[in-house]
């Protein structure tokens, strides 16, 4: 028997709960890529029926039983909010509830009795509040991974991907004045191993073709405008060509984007956050998937925040989190048939 998805609560008062009960009545889903939500089940209820949803919701005492019933109803391991929770209105209180949404999926992968974990959005400023240390998810899972594994010393790393594009930043989580600061060559090289490893691992993607993105305009314009190109980028994907990675750059970022140039390339590394993610968010904003690559379990999750602005009132789009859905069950399945 095939096991199922773990999907997160996410924030109990944003549009996670909305997207859910929209992912389960998505018919792409249904015998494919069953899922069992964590969380509260009767506050998704309560969701449900704000949102006219006729939809089953069924607690389960484990995960296997959700694949028997994920035709007929939306199973879900409760986890009861201690405060009632209002769309739209986030209530640091429920912190502890979404952060151990997250522990319980990962737990869950680590015994095998799912498949990926799949994260609803949630809001750190929320969980700060209640003691979370961590700049985001993707820190939070490589603790938790090494948690379980103190010896193995694993990295996460955040990769983007839609049909048109896969990207991924060197630097994640600081401000954009650190950036020059936190660039070294170990970790321009650590990051593109990862990544070319999982990309074969779970996209069956053998040497990925990857693209380095310049620090500076132009790439730095022959040190003209910055010497961190010259000194950091280029030894770095050096190095990677002389271990045999399919590695280029650094290339001017401004002229990696355009479908030409896109089509030379299966993934796009840049130096800091928004260079790399302001070009996928605009090629296709409603079904970009984040994938967290370099951990010991699939982990994947929309390309969107929370939106308590819209929570409730029907209206959010669930493509994306169908996408991270459906990538989850494709990333599984292909690495089973690479371990077999």
């Amino acid at each position: 028997m095939v096991a199922p998805l773990a999907l997160t609560c996410g924030d109990p008062a944003s549009i996670a709960g909305e997207l859910t009960l929209k992912a389960w009545q998505d018919k792409a889903l249904k015998g494919v890529a069953p899922f069992v939500y964590i969380g509260d089940a009767d506050h998704l209820q309560k969701t449900a029926e704000k949102l006219q949803f006729n939809i089953p919701i069924q607690k389960i005492s484990e995960p296997a039983k959700a694949v028997d019933i994920f035709n007929e109803c939306l199973p879900v391991l409760h986890q009861e909010l201690p405060q009632t929770s209002i769309l739209g209105n986030p209530n640091s209180a429920n912190a502890e509830c979404v952060i151990s949404s997250i522990e319980t999926a990962v737990k869950l992968v680590q015994n095998v009795e799912c498949r990926a974990v799949v994260t609803n959005a949630i809001a750190k400023s929320v969980l700060y509040d209640a003691g979370f240390s961590h700049p985001g998810h993707t820190e939070f899972l490589a603790h938790l991974a090494n948690q379980a594994e103190p010896k193995k010393n694993y990295k996460s790393v955040m990769m983007l991907a839609c049909s048109q594009l896969r990207v991924v930043p060197i630097t994640i989580h600081i401000p954009l004045m650190d950036v020059a600061d936190q660039l070294d060559g170990d970790l321009i090289y650590d990051t593109a191993k990862i990544v070319a490893q999982d990309l074969k691992k779970y996209f069956n993607i053998d040497n990925a073709k990857m693209t380095f993105c310049g620090l500076n305009p132009h790439a730095g314009e022959a040190r003209a405008m910055g010497d961190e190109d010259a000194d950091i980028i280029l030894p770095a994907v050096q190095r990677l060509q002389a271990d045999g990675f399919n590695a280029i750059g650094p290339l001017p970022a401004d002229t990696m984007f355009h479908a030409a140039a896109r089509a030379q390339y299966d993934v796009a590394l840049g130096m800091y956050h928004d260079q790399v993610l302001i070009p996928i968010k605009t090629l296709d904003f409603d079904k970009g998937v984040n994938i967290t690559l370099g951990l010991p379990f699939i982990r994947t999750s929309p390309d969107h925040g929370t939106a308590f602005n819209i929570a409730g009132k029907g209206v959010a789009n669930p493509n994306s989190l169908i996408a991270a859905l459906k990538m989850a069950h494709k990333m599984a399945n292909n690495y089973m048939l690479n371990e077999a």
